[in-house]
């Protein structure tokens, strides 16, 4: 089959398709044969190898995908062959086929496209942990999202307007912020003017942030935060890090998200962190977690958004695309 194998960290062109042997599911597992894959800023990361949950090299990338089940594992029981899911896992999706445990294999939503289907899982499951499992966030609060026009940004406001609440989100053009409005949120400029001061002029300090940057944006939306206020951090957007330069590693420490735990307790504040990927070790927590957040989204009409669509032989154009900052939404691609 065709995939692309992590050979080496470094610039897109990196990425090069091989011909490799086809996966065969392990007793618990499921075989796919991948229709669209959803491009993650986590998979940027790990090619340029800052990426602490990547596995060992090579590895053929990619967290999630949706296709047709081809093959079931003697133990798999949930699903029939023929059956349309969506995968997220830690690695396997950047290829023809994959094998995932059957757990971490999801119905796909019949109202979606293809497309749609391969850009929900990872981004509306990081939303929904941060916002509703950790920040408990309640109609009426004040919402602010960071990076709202990305993957997990647009979920994230979609997820907060739908809870109703008040839902602020950050970008920088105008087809972002015009995008965000559509969503139900209130686009902030933060490149015309300081996020912090905008907000705070339009109504005060907010409940909870959803922050995937980190640096002065992180200390800016932690200064932001009202009494009882939550913040979860579920990325370091702005981390530089490079390998080969010793002076990057010290900013990277710097930039890197911190809390004075005094500060917090005189301003009763609270802060957390989440990766999803931890989670799915927990089968059963796994479970819940769909199936919340399954329910949420079929009765509030949800759907991710899809910004642009490579063809698979234009992988490593995606990833510049991601690079480039003028994406929104999910990158998908289509074999």
């Amino acid at each position: 089959m065709k995939a692309y194998r992590l050979r080496k960290i470094g610039k897109p062109k990196v990425l090069k398709i091989e011909d490799i042997p086809e996966p065969n599911p392990k007793a618990n597992e499921l075989k796919i044969k991948i229709e669209t894959i959803g491009i993650n800023y986590a998979e940027i990361l790990s090619r340029k190898g800052q990426y602490s949950w990547a596995p060992k090299k090579p590895y053929v990338m990619g967290m999630e995908c949706y296709g047709e089940v081809v093959t079931l594992g003697s133990e798999a029981s949930k699903f029939k062959i023929g059956d349309k899911v969506i995968v997220g896992q830690q690695y396997g999706s950047y290829a023809e086929y994959v094998c995932a445990p059957e757990h971490l294999c999801f119905p796909a939503f019949d109202t979606f496209s293809s497309e749609e289907n391969a850009a929900y899982l990872v981004n509306f499951m990081t939303a929904w942990v941060a916002l509703k499992k950790l920040c408990r966030v309640e109609a009426g609060e004040r919402v602010l999202i960071q990076a709202a026009a990305g993957g997990v940004g647009t979920a994230a406001v979609q997820i907060g307007n739908a809870l109703g609440c008040k839902v602020y989100g950050t970008a920088s053009k105008d087809d972002k912020l015009k995008l965000i409005e559509q969503l139900g949120g209130t686009p902030v400029n933060y490149r015309k003017k300081d996020f912090y001061d905008e907000i705070m002029n339009d109504g005060g300090k907010v409940n909870c942030v959803l922050e995937t940057v980190g640096g002065d944006v992180f200390k800016k939306s932690l200064k932001l935060l009202d009494s009882f206020g939550r913040l979860v951090v579920i990325g370091f957007a702005s981390m530089n890090l490079k390998i080969w330069n010793p002076i990057s590693w010290v900013k990277t420490y710097l930039d890197a998200p911190k809390v004075n735990m005094m500060n917090m307790a005189i301003e009763s504040k609270g802060v957390f962190a989440s990766h999803i990927g931890y989670l799915t070790e927990n089968e059963k927590l796994t479970s819940d977690i769909w199936e919340e957040l399954h329910t949420f989204t079929i009765d509030n009409n949800l759907k991710p958004i899809v910004g642009k669509v490579f063809d698979f032989s234009n992988l490593p154009e995606a990833h510049s695309f991601i690079e480039s900052r003028d994406s929104v939404g999910k990158i998908v691609i289509r074999l």
